[in-house]
């Protein structure tokens, strides 16, 4: 009798598994849990499309939005050397004051799709889409499917997260890394697994890539919950969070290595610090700076003072009496700043907070229900903490990083307390809750009375109607019930809603741009500006909120008339089409805070001439320069980084460039005072003080002065005539 041998095993090439792996996965995403009711996952997959529709609704008319970050994706997309450092110009002579993670994806969209909007602004958007997709997995995983939609629907109807998952601040993808650590801790949570763990560590350190230490603000609340609910041993939990340490410091280190380690001859400066260390901008400008008001570098530093002027300048004596950016205390989050922004459904996110913690109090201690709400409530506190007392500079737009916190919170405690609806307190807690939130959203859209007048009385009373149906809800039948809670539901998010409208309606431009129609009375707090004011030449200037500085316009707009030159097609640069009370953003002096106006005739001089120079022309502060660099698509160097303040390049370093040919034109701005150049002594610090102003003055002394429009340049290849 013959034996046939049994069938020899073939192994599966690598790669096919993981191609099954990921149709697998794509399969598990549209099918949803085998035990979910039929609506579920199409509710889920409407939800990331209704969200993908909303961010991407009229993209373009943002144009470049902040031509800071812009440039510096140009830059990326012509040098390999600009895009790992985060350069402004291709030319490498100074980088963004910000670590380069979110400006990689910019720069390779624009790469595969060209310089436009919306290579530039759709990664932002898709981030947005990808934060409201893990948020929902993260609810989802522990709690209801009605929890994991609220959450992500409360999430991408927060005001400040449609403004900046449209816009090219690093907001966006910080947003979506810490969303993903949270996610990865809940899921270590458990059953303790190290893979999960070590993810979020991976997770913060590229956040730190992208904002570095605003991404550390949550690990606190983190480490300590896994630390005390890890269901292991506790030595286990230590070993693993260390573990976690070293993937944080190796995903977030290995650039900052390569930065300190490389030759400083053969880099770019690293703006927004003193002394060409990114480890200073950290701990710096962009650290302890922030907490303490001492900020050195960019946009920094000043007070204001009694009777006008700064501290430490023109007209300032030496007693601060309020920052320079916006008063802080507990209630910053909710003030005429801040809370249009951010605030609607915050207090509703921390009484539901408390909620779910009395609703799991008696839990065992590795009860992942209340990990959760411990995760997002410590987050959202830790981070709110820090933003309230924050001494120095500080945006509103900063808020979005509380987005995913309070949708979280939300989500898992309206549901939580739903299904606890036959206890007394929990019914008391709900329609509290309800009632609360109705109330705030009142005041908030108080505060814009023109825009949608009728929408505040109907929040408030739609909101107390359902918190009546709420506190009775054990009382009525599902009919009645579910109604409350629609009218509950319909009036908390109302006002939201309105304003996320409002602001994807608008297009947003310049460094400081805010969510929502016009605030009234936005006085408060105003931002200290350093640089040339009318009439002043160099030196000090100051733009407050609720001012209007030169350029802008009675709308608040704060734009010059007319486009700007050089935008991509579909840039809705004028504001007089805008609805009254519409705002785009707060324009600061001089083009420091937003770009100037490229006129046709300066984009063809510098076109022209641009030939065999590194550097078409040089002008003081990034805005001025990025504006020329992005309209001409020739690099363009920022003397003195941001607005002037940066050591970069010396007046000697200056000198050997233009000796060696290397620089064509220096631009000096625009006679009018309209800030469309506004390069000319904008400088930290008094007139003829810093190398910014040095280099202006040794240029206007040795070099020909040539008009094109309205802008001023200096031909760096035409030396006066001396004698």
């Amino acid at each position: 009798m013959t034996t046939v041998p049994p069938p020899a095993t073939v192994a599966t090439p690598a790669g096919a598994r993981r191609g099954r792996r990921a149709a697998g996965l794509l399969v598990r995403l549209w099918r949803g849990r085998a035990d979910d009711a039929r609506w579920v996952r199409p509710a889920f997959l409407g939800l990331l499309l209704a969200t993908a529709v909303l961010y991407v609704h009229d993209l373009a008319a943002s144009g470049y939005a902040n031509s800071f970050y812009s440039a510096a994706a140009q830059a990326g997309s012509q040098s390999w050397k600009a895009l790992f450092f985060g350069s402004l110009d291709a030319g490498n002579s100074i980088t963004v004051d910000k670590p380069p993670a979110a400006l990689w994806p910019m720069a390779l969209s624009v790469r595969l799709f060209g310089l436009n909007s919306w290579a530039i602004l759709l990664p932002q958007a898709l981030f947005g889409v990808a934060t409201v997709a893990v948020l929902h997995a993260a609810v989802r995983r522990r709690f209801s499917a009605v929890a994991g939609l609220l959450a992500g629907a409360v999430l991408a109807l927060t005001p400040v997260a449609a403004l900046m998952f449209r816009f090219n601040n690093p907001d966006a993808l910080l947003t979506l890394l810490m969303t993903v650590t949270v996610y990865c801790v809940l899921r270590a949570l458990e059953h303790a697994r190290t893979k999960w763990l070590v993810w979020a560590g991976v997770a913060v350190g590229i956040a730190f890539l992208t904002k570095t230490l605003q991404a550390f603000l949550i690990l606190p609340p983190l480490a300590v919950l896994y630390a005390v609910c890890a269901p292991t041993r506790l030595r286990r939990r230590l070993g693993q969070l260390a573990l976690a340490t070293g993937a944080m410091v190796v995903a977030g280190g290995w650039w900052v290595a390569a930065v300190e380690l490389w030759p400083e001859s053969s880099r770019p400066y690293i703006g927004g610090s003193q002394d060409n260390s990114f480890l200073e901008l950290t701990f710096g400008y962009n650290g302890l700076g922030r907490i303490n008001g001492e900020e050195t570098g960019s946009v920094g530093g000043r007070r204001v003072v009694e009777g006008g002027g700064y501290a430490g300048g023109p007209g300032g004596g030496p007693d601060v009496v309020r920052g320079g950016w916006g008063e802080s205390g507990l209630d910053r989050m909710f003030n005429p700043q801040v809370g249009g922004q951010i605030s609607w459904l915050l207090p509703a996110a921390l009484l539901l907070l408390v909620a779910g913690l009395i609703v799991t109090w008696r839990a065992r201690r590795t009860d992942t229900a209340r990990a959760a709400f411990v995760a997002w409530g410590g987050a959202l506190l830790m981070t709110a903490a820090v933003f309230s007392f924050m001494a120095g500079i500080f945006h509103e737009y900063y808020t979005v990083a509380l987005a995913p916190c309070i949708a979280a919170l939300v989500g898992m405690g309206a549901t939580v307390l739903w299904e606890e609806r036959a206890k007394r307190w929990a019914a008391v807690a709900l329609g509290g809750t309800a009632a609360v939130t109705a109330w705030w959203g009142y005041e908030l859209l108080a505060r814009t009375p023109d825009h949608l007048p009728w929408l505040r009385t109907a929040v408030l009373v739609a909101g107390l109607a359902g918190a009546a149906g709420l506190l009775l809800t054990a009382r009525l039948g599902r009919r009645l019930a579910l109604t409350a809670v629609g009218l509950g539901l319909a009036a908390s998010l109302a006002g939201p809603v309105a304003y996320t409208l409002s602001t994807v309606d608008n297009p947003h431009t310049g460094s400081i741009v805010t969510a929502g129609p016009a605030v009234a009375g936005r006085t408060g707090g105003g931002m200290v500006i350093i640089g040339p004011g009318p009439g002043q030449g160099p030196g000090w200037a100051k733009a407050q909120d609720g001012a209007r500085p030169p350029g802008g316009n009675q709308q608040g707009q704060n734009k010059p008339p007319g486009n700007q030159q050089g935008q991509p097609p579909g840039n809705h640069q004028n504001p007089q089409g805008q609805p009254p009370g519409s705002r785009q953003n707060r324009r600061g002096m001089g083009g420091l805070l937003d770009g100037a106006r490229v006129s046709p005739a300066a984009k063809r001089l510098l076109e022209r001439d641009a030939g065999g120079h590194t550097w078409a022309a040089a002008a003081v502060g990034a805005q001025n320069a990025a504006s020329y660099q992005l309209a001409t698509g020739d690099p363009v160097m920022a003397i003195g980084g941001f607005n002037g303040s940066d050591p970069s390049p010396t007046l000697a370093r200056f000198k050997s460039l233009v000796a060696d040919g290397r620089i064509a034109y220096f631009i000096a701005g625009n006679a009018s005072g309209n800030g469309s150049g506004g390069g000319v002594g904008t400088g930290l610090g008094p007139a003829g003080e810093g190398d910014a102003a040095r280099i202006t003055s040794w240029v206007t002394e040795n070099f020909t002065k040539v008009t094109a429009g309205d802008s001023t340049f200096y031909d760096l290849t035409e030396p006066k005539q001396k004698g």
